[in-house]
């Protein structure tokens, strides 16, 4: 670019007069004018207070006036609705707070237009109540987090000490103090006796699943760990992912695919109803699964594996030097490049990384839905262990699904192209949604919430973003306009 600028300036004749002639101004740039907002009613101001009153409900951090911004006037009042609007909206980060792989972004978001129109209007109430995300997934945590700070105001939780393994059979005061700990979260859980019990089994299985644990009902080390989180951290946990539902759109694709990354599970919904699940295998800490919203437009049958490089450098190379004929056996094969470079592809079939099949969708992290030839994982609780694309358990349950409306790929096509083994892309007739999203805590239909681990540290990380922020900084912000 810089020699085609050379070139052009080179070719245009410099006069004496353009030397000595100033520079034309530039352009004046043409800024809106602040949407004026009408005089608040008697009715208005309270309801607003009454909506600020309720910030920390919604999981954001006190908003309520001092004495001093009370008596300032409406334009106090006005300054914490606005900073209150855009964070139970669209978040309580700054752009530059997003982490890379967190690709889910809010989209731009100014209330003042819609809330001055709402007191024109006296529409004020309906207005407040549209802001919030409108999901069961986010009333659900939000009615979690009542229930888990009035857990945190009464004392939290006792601690279980580390000892033999609590399982049927056993009797004596760890089973008591399990007891205590298990009728905390869970009001079926008696606190009488001290003998493991048929009851109590159930109740910890109960507990192993929301924590997602292997429900054994054996109470044993990684058991006692997730009992023992402290409830202020629980807290957090939701208050991080009813944010992070503030980065979603107004409205979900109806068709879509959602994988839960921290749970590893992918589930196919239609509307709210989940139509199919299967466990899943995402990225290990350090190679995540990024958060994204994209759409599935066509499926590879029987793909080849073009190798990063990275993987190839760190990986394969070094598989190749210490046990030479290593590639010929996997069916790697090296192609030059014309920069005088090579890469690895890995040929489809049974030893494909990719298995049999690939879901494809635009992103900017190379990332994907496959199909694995490695069964085991799938077994595991923890599933972790990706290089952060998305290994599946059923992926031609899948294809069938997502091809059923698709003239000449019926189930039996499928298999027949399986079979043949040319690889092929089956274009979807109809394309579906999917949404990677990092869930650590959610609640269930019975309003149970379920907890997750932090695999990757971004619950933690974006509450410290968020802890780090600065509420006059996002007002003034906000009166600007400039989010």
């Amino acid at each position: 670019m810089t020699g085609l600028l050379t070139s052009s300036l080179l070719a245009t004749p410099v006069l004496a007069q353009d030397l000595a002639s100033p520079p034309p101004p530039p352009a004046p740039v043409s800024i809106p004018a602040p949407v004026p907002i009408p005089r608040l009613g008697k009715s208005q101001i309270s309801d607003l207070r009454a909506a600020l009153a309720q910030a920390q409900a919604q999981g954001l951090t006190d908003r309520t006036l001092t004495s001093d911004e009370a008596q300032a006037g409406d334009q106090a009042l006005i300054s914490a609705i606005l900073d209150y609007a855009r964070a139970v909206h669209a978040g309580q980060l700054d752009s530059g707070d997003f982490l890379r792989e967190w690709g889910l972004r809010p989209a731009p978001y100014d209330p003042r237009p819609s809330f001055a129109a709402a007191v024109a209007q006296d529409k004020l109430r309906a207005w407040l109540a549209s802001l919030p995300p409108p999901y069961a997934g986010y009333d659900g945590l939000r009615r979690g987090l009542a229930t888990y700070r009035q857990i945190q105001a009464d004392g939290g939780w006792p601690r279980l000490e580390p000892g033999p393994d609590i399982m049927p059979g056993v009797t004596g005061a760890r089973v008591v103090a399990l007891r205590k700990r298990l009728a905390v979260e869970d009001k079926a859980v008696s606190t009488d006796g001290d003998a493991f019990d048929d009851a109590l089994l159930d109740a910890v299985r109960r507990a192993q699943r929301r924590y997602g644990l292997n429900p054994s009902g054996i109470v044993s080390t990684q058991t006692i760990a997730a009992l023992n989180v402290p409830v202020s951290v629980r807290i957090r946990q939701i208050l991080a992912n009813m944010e992070r539902w503030r980065w979603l759109p107004p409205q979900l694709a109806r068709n879509r695919i959602q994988v839960n990354i921290a749970a590893a599970v992918l589930t196919v919904f239609d509307g709210d109803v989940p139509v199919k699940s299967m466990r899943a295998v995402t990225g290990r800490p350090g190679d995540e699964t990024p958060m994204l919203q994209s759409t599935i437009t066509s499926i590879v049958l029987n793909p080849p594996w073009n190798v990063p490089t990275s993987i190839a450098t760190k990986e394969l190379w070094p598989k190749e030097k210490a046990n030479p004929g290593y590639f010929k056996r996997n069916g790697f094969k090296v192609i030059s490049l014309a920069d005088g470079g090579s890469r690895l592809q890995q040929q489809a079939g049974t030893k494909s990384a990719l298995g049999r099949y690939k879901f494809d969708f635009d992103n900017p992290y190379a990332v994907y839905l496959h199909d694995t030839p490695t069964q085991s994982t799938f077994a595991l609780y923890s599933r972790l262990s990706s290089h952060g694309c998305v290994r599946l358990e059923k992926p031609g349950e899948l294809a069938e699904l997502l091809l059923k409306d698709t003239p000449d790929w019926a189930p039996d096509a499928i298999k027949a192209t399986i079979d043949k083994g040319d690889t092929v892309r089956a274009r979807l007739q109809t394309p579906v949604a999917v949404y990677l999203l990092y869930w650590t805590a959610f609640a269930s239909a019975n309003g149970q919430i379920s907890f997750r681990g932090d695999p990757y540290g971004w619950d933690s990380g974006l509450m410290d973003k968020i802890d780090g922020r600065d509420r006059k900084e996002l007002v003034a912000d906000v009166l600007k306009g400039v989010r």
